[in-house]
């Protein structure tokens, strides 16, 4: 039996996942609902970190890779609907649970080290994010290969946090302005341009890095199906808003998914 992994930041992840998914849910409702209200978007940076680093708990914790890797799968296939309807997206735009799928077969490999597995596997894991164009991309899933390696060092996790963060922000574009409060002379001065490579929408994300290294006293435990429950949950949510704030609900996707599916027999 594999030995555990020792944990440097929070653990508690069934605190987190709730928190990732209300930052999660406030992010799709600024896109789907509230687009007026960029602060939504911002503030949804810090949900996907957070589920990066359950990810890297659960693997260094979990006692059965294959049925952990089951779990995250079934969850995808239910939730796909869903997000195709909620979010607007088509059939072979796939939900975030591809991506975090795809870097837990990475995981497996750097964990075990079977037949030299946590050389190939990071690498299989990289390559088939970019075939399969995962959501957050290739980068998604490097960033949770790269929480494994620092996962038993606070600084390490922060570093990694941080270079990624910049790295990610850079191809994103600058905040003109962050809760209320304009950035534009803030950005002229000497330390806000120092802080600039910050002020972009993906460097955002180091917003989650508090979250991740310190745990919030008090344990909150959810039984394992809630756990996975509360992704299909808050779509549904979000569909239900959608329709009563007369927004267009497009069911026209699960069709379209449909025709396709059909067309292949």
């Amino acid at each position: 039996m594999t030995q555990k992994a020792s944990i440097a930041g929070n653990t508690n992840t069934s605190l987190l996942k709730l928190i990732a998914l209300l930052f999660m849910f406030l992010d799709h409702a600024g896109k789907m609902c509230f687009p007026d209200l960029p602060d939504l978007r911002v503030l949804g940076r810090i949900a996907f970190p957070l589920y990066c680093w359950c990810m890297v708990v659960g693997a260094a914790n979990t006692r059965c890779f294959p049925r952990y890797i089951l779990r995250i799968g079934l969850i995808g296939l239910i939730s796909q609907p869903l997000y195709m309807v909620a979010l607007h997206h088509p059939w072979n735009d796939f939900n975030i649970f591809l991506t975090l799928l795809v870097a837990l077969l990475g995981l497996w490999g750097l964990r075990e080290k079977k037949y030299c597995s946590h050389i190939w596997a990071p690498v299989v894991a990289l390559a088939l994010a970019w075939l399969l164009d995962v959501d957050y991309g290739w980068k998604g899933v490097l960033l949770i290969l790269l929480l494994w390696a620092v996962k038993d060092s606070r600084p390490g996790i922060a570093a990694v946090m941080v270079a990624f963060c910049l790295y990610w922000g850079s191809s994103s574009y600058t905040l003109g302005s962050l809760f209320g409060l304009s950035l534009t002379g803030f950005t002229r001065t000497r330390l806000g341009m120092m802080l600039s490579p910050f002020l972009r929408m993906q460097g955002m994300a180091l917003l989650s890095l508090p979250l991740m290294l310190w745990t919030i006293p008090g344990q909150v435990r959810l039984p394992k199906w809630a756990g996975y429950a509360i992704y299909p949950a808050h779509l549904v949510l979000l569909i239900g808003l959608e329709y009563l704030m007369g927004k267009t609900v497009h069911w026209e996707h699960l069709g379209n998914a449909w025709q396709q599916f059909i067309a292949l027999f």
